[in-house]
């Protein structure tokens, strides 16, 4: 399953170089050779017959990775590649076993290479279930593919990936490459040479079996640690000056994609370099390298270093409705909710740091959505930590529901201990169907 390309997005060349952050501690003298054995990842939900489990499993409909041969190294590497090659072997503490083809390419080139896996990577069937379900929610406005935003925001912003299927790393840039493009360099050596020691293949294994808050939680593990060690790069080995010209380099405007899924985009970089520095603050590159044993299962890990890696969501579990909807209503969606996932929902009609209160405490959630071809029904099932948690964030859920644009429907259900219930439709009586259906 090694086919997920692992990306850097333009926008954050120059807030990355610029963070504020500890350094990593002195690197080990050692470096792991084999794929380490790791714990089994928990399950979200209840397991059985008609659960939301069983749905998800017949819903999520991955083909198979794209074939692909490595790709061999032609020729010596560039010796300013290989400079960056070194340095990020310093700075990570480990060694690479395997070489890695890195290759300058242009904009147009690049574009193209990420086409060849996008099919795989986000498949059109089930993002088309998942606009349905998201519009009905509200985080995207009607009408709005998933799909096409991904590949408007990856034609726009990516400016280089290392596909873990062939081993190549590909950039926009040169073979001799400006300290720009060094700092993207830096980057996708990370992600090398973490594959190489640790197999992101198992993180391709949470995604393409719909595990979307755990691989969420390992995708900002892995996007974050990059983003560390590029920043790391930045400081130990560009002047001031080239620092600050990072973000005048990358140029271009970004393209407008809805805000949601921009914001779930660039999210695993921000909060994702936040985790690791936690981590590294805490225990060096030995703690990110444990990380990488031991992958963070839910944003709340991410978002909260502190409940790493104890704290693990808790199972829910939505039944099916269908059959109460009435004739020829069906499963449509079924998606993992963490706590990242609701904030940036939240986020989009109340202040930031409101939403982001409402969203903590949260410990489990999903939501399961059906349709009759037509009109489409969603429940929003979340369990938290406590019942002033789960009472905050029903009250967030409430106002944000209330703020919707003329046309939606949706309400809260009365909070039950520790668990909230939502509910979302595309007209009035569907949401009334549900409601019945759901008492």
């Amino acid at each position: 399953m090694r086919a997920r390309p692992w990306t850097l997005v333009a926008g954050l060349m120059m807030l990355a170089a610029s963070c504020a952050g500890g350094g990593a501690d002195d690197p080990p003298t050692t470096s792991p050779t084999e794929v380490p054995s790791v714990r089994e990842t928990p399950s979200p939900g209840v397991e059985g017959e008609g659960s939301a489990a069983e749905a998800l499993a017949t819903l999520c409909r991955y083909g198979p990775p794209p074939g692909s041969e490595p790709v061999p190294a032609e020729g010596p590497t560039p010796p300013a590649v290989a400079e960056v090659q070194v340095a990020v072997e310093e700075l990570r503490g480990l060694e690479f076993t395997e070489p890695v083809v890195a290759d300058a390419v242009t904009k147009a080139e690049l574009v193209d290479g990420l086409e060849e896996s996008f099919d795989y990577s986000f498949p059109e069937p089930v993002l088309a279930r998942k606009s349905k379900a998201w519009q009905t929610i509200g985080v995207i406005p009607a009408g709005t593919s998933i799909r096409s935003e991904l590949e408007t925001f990856a034609s726009g912003q990516v400016i280089g990936y290392y596909d873990t299927l062939t081993g190549e790393l590909v950039f926009i840039g040169t073979d001799d490459p400006s300290p720009y493009e060094r700092v993207t360099l830096a980057h996708e050596l990370t992600h090398a040479i973490d594959d190489q020691s640790f197999g992101l293949e198992r993180i391709d294994q949470l995604i393409t079996s719909c595990r979307d808050e755990a691989a969420a939680a390992a995708i900002a593990l892995v996007e974050g640690n990059a983003t560390f060690f590029m920043t790391q790069y930045a400081f130990a080995y560009l002047t001031p000056e080239e620092q600050l010209a990072l973000g005048t380099e990358s140029g271009g405007e970004a393209p407008a994609i809805a805000p949601f899924i921009e914001n779930q985009q660039i999210w695993p970089y921000l909060k994702g370099q936040t985790f690791v520095q936690a981590l590294s603050a805490d225990g060096g590159v030995d703690a990110i390298d444990d990380a990488f044993r031991d992958l963070p299962v839910s944003t709340e890990q991410i978002l909260h270093p502190e409940r790493y890696p104890n704290d693990v969501p808790a199972p829910v579990d939505v039944p099916d409705l269908g059959p109460a909807l009435g004739r020829g209503w069906e499963d449509l969606d079924v998606q993992e909710v963490g706590e990242a996932w609701l904030s940036l929902a939240l986020d989009l009609r109340m202040d930031s740091s409101d939403a982001a209160d409402a969203a903590a405490g949260w410990d489990g959630g999903l939501y399961r959505a059906w349709t009759d071809g037509q009109d489409v029904a969603v429940l929003l099932s979340t369990v938290w930590d406590s019942p002033e948690d789960a009472e905050a964030f029903a009250g967030a859920m409430t106002s944000w529901i209330a703020a919707s644009p003329e046309g939606q429907a949706g309400e809260v259900l009365p909070v039950e201990g520790n668990a909230a219930r939502a509910l979302f439709a595309t007209d009035a009586p569907t949401l009334e169907a549900l409601r019945a259906a759901a008492s």
